[in-house]
């Protein structure tokens, strides 16, 4: 129904549609998010982006997540998931093996699904609170 709401319009774009598909293993959680990757985007292979969230289980590793802040090295790279947003900003994105992700990882996903804008850029990271331009 989301999907169909977002086809027809009706739907705030400063607020990206987010599911969470839970189960165990093996039961087609991945499946799901390719399909819908694939009806949204028409094949599109930049519509689906997966990210192995068991390479961000360090607090440090939240730079590596969305890029880092102003005056670092690799600021204008962006973050592996920053950088692939750009390209395709409306993908669906697969976050596997969340559970194994750095607490910090986890509050800079929500504050991305509060308010999502597809030219965000880093520019500080304060108080654990994700500030862009």
């Amino acid at each position: 129904a989301a999907i169909r709401r977002k086809e027809n319009g009706w739907y705030d774009e400063e607020h990206p549609l987010v599911f969470l598909f839970l189960g165990s293993s093996g039961i087609g959680k991945t499946e799901l998010a390719k399909q819908t990757a694939k009806y949204i985007h028409k094949d599109v292979k930049k519509g689906f982006i997966r990210l192995d969230m068991s390479e961000f289980q360090e607090r440090h590793e939240v730079a590596k997540f969305i890029g880092s802040p102003p005056g670092y090295v690799g600021h204008e790279e962006g973050g592996q998931l920053t950088k692939k947003l750009r390209q395709c900003p409306n993908a669906v994105v697969l976050f596997d093996e969340v559970d194994k992700a750095h607490p910090d990882v986890l509050t800079i996903m929500l504050q991305l699904f509060d308010e999502v804008n597809p030219s965000f850029r880093v520019t500080s990271l304060r108080r654990g609170r994700l500030e862009g331009d």
